[in-house]
This record gives structure tokens, C-alpha cells and sequence, in this order.
């Protein structure tokens, strides 16, 4: 089904990954730390990398920020810490998922089907013609479909997360949105959702904004609303 990058300074957890996702049928190749999972990506095409973060040689950001100098392959990061710090420097440099140790190995194959699903659709969305929203009399401009937003005129770079709540958020502009229901369509899945996990992306999102930070609202009690001022 999909060829599968798993990277991990321990061998127990990489041995547990690896037997449950070629249990659902994936393809896997395993690299020890950040340095080697740089090397076998650069040499070798993959669906998804599961990394770590604390590794030896090159910790999991840094691996990941070389990686995506040259691949916009989906990653999903293991923590053992769940600081709202890590998780923020994680997505700002593009990471597609965050899971804290220790993990269920059936839900992070769950994600990696939620994540790649995604991946697909945005695929067969990107061969339609372009979809452009104009907002704040063109200073905030989104290109939906080559996922490129621009601010009075200059543009502004996001992560993969970024773009798609963003966007999603705009095709639903004035609508309240639950954070059950934006964790279940932007994230693909809701019984995994995490409140934090989508208040985190909102604040990075807002600063991404700017000036048009209070373009999202929030809805105490429920989730958020994008309305243009």
C-alpha cells in the first residue's frame, strides 16, 4: 500500500512500528537515527516517514527541515514530550502529524491512512482549474488550488497544516466550526482529535496572518469562525 520511512534511535519501537504497519500491508524500511533517514530519502522515493525527535547524530527537526529542502513527503513525529513548544516548532517547519510517546502503534497506523488520504485528494485538486479568494480589497489573496497566499501583495509561506485549515476555513467563511468537526475534516479523523493540537495550528495560523489575524474568531465554547473585517 505505501512504502513507509521509519526512523528511530531505538530498536524495540522501530520493531513494533514496523511489524504492525507490514501487518496493514505497507512497505518499510527502517533508518536508526536522523542522519541515515536523511541519506535513505534522498536516495530513495517514500509515501511517509514516522521520526523521532531525540536521536543521535541529527535530532528529528533537523532531519526533517533537510528533508524538506528536496520532498514535500508527509512526516509524523514522535515525542516523548508533548510540550506545546515542540509541537508549535514541529508544524511551523512543515510536519504533517505529532504523536507523543507512548503511542497506540493501531492509532498511528490509522493516522498514516488519514494523512495519506488527504494527500491524495489534495493530488486530484491540484489538477483543477485554480480557485482564487480575494479578501480585505486584495490584501489577503489565497490561490486554493496552487496553495499560495499572499498578503498586500507579498507572499507568505505556510505549512502543509497551515494551508489546509486555512483553507478549509475559507471555504466556510462565516460559518461556526466546531473543533470536533475541523479536527474531523481537516485532520481526518475525530476520535484522535486533540484541542490542543488545533488551537496550536490556529495561533500559527493567526500569526501567519498578520494583520489579518482577527479574520479568525473564536467561539468560546465551540470552535472558531473566519470572517473578513
Amino acid at each position: 500500500m505505501y512504502k513507509i520511512l521509519v526512523v528511530d534511535d531505538e530498536e524495540m519501537i522501530r520493531k513494533l512500528i514496523c511489524k504492525y504497519a507490514e501487518f496493514e500491508g505497507h512497505s518499510v524500511c527502517e533508518a536508526v537515527n536522523g542522519m541515515d533517514a536523511v541519506i535513505k530519502a534522498s536516495n530513495e522515493s517514500f509515501d511517509i516517514i514516522i521520526m523521532d525527535i531525540m536521536m543521535p547524530e541529527l535530532d528529528g527537526f533537523s532531519a526533517s527541515r533537510e528533508i524538506r529542502k528536496t520532498s514535500p513527503v508527509p512526516i509524523i513525529m514522535l515525542s516523548a514530550r508533548g510540550e506545546e513548544y515542540d509541537k508549535i516548532n514541529a508544524f511551523e517547519i512543515g510536519i504533517d502529524d505529532y504523536v507523543v510517546k507512548p503511542f497506540s502503534p493501531k492509532e498511528l497506523m490509522l493516522r498514516v491512512d488519514a494523512i495519506m488520504k488527504r494527500v491524495k485528494t489534495a493530488s486530484k485538486q491540484e489538477e483543477n482549474k485554480n480557485e482564487i479568494v480575494s479578501l480585505a480589497n486584495g490584501g489577503l489573496v489565497a490561490d486554493l488550488t496552487a496553495r499560495i497566499v499572499y498578503i498586500d501583495g507579498k507572499r507568505i509561506d505556510m505549512s502543509p497544516k497551515e494551508y489546509e485549515l486555512f483553507f478549509y476555513m475559507l471555504k466556510n467563511k462565516n460559518i461556526a466550526l466546531s473543533r470536533d468537526k475541523l479536527l474531523s475534516d481537516v485532520w481526518g479523523y475525530d476520535f484522535f482529535g486533540d484541542d490542543r493540537t488545533l488551537d496550536t495550528h490556529i495561533k500559527i495560523l493567526r500569526k501567519s496572518l498578520g494583520k489579518y489575524s482577527d479574520f479568525i474568531v473564536t467561539i468560546r465554547g465551540l470552535g472558531y469562525r473566519f470572517e473578513e473585517k
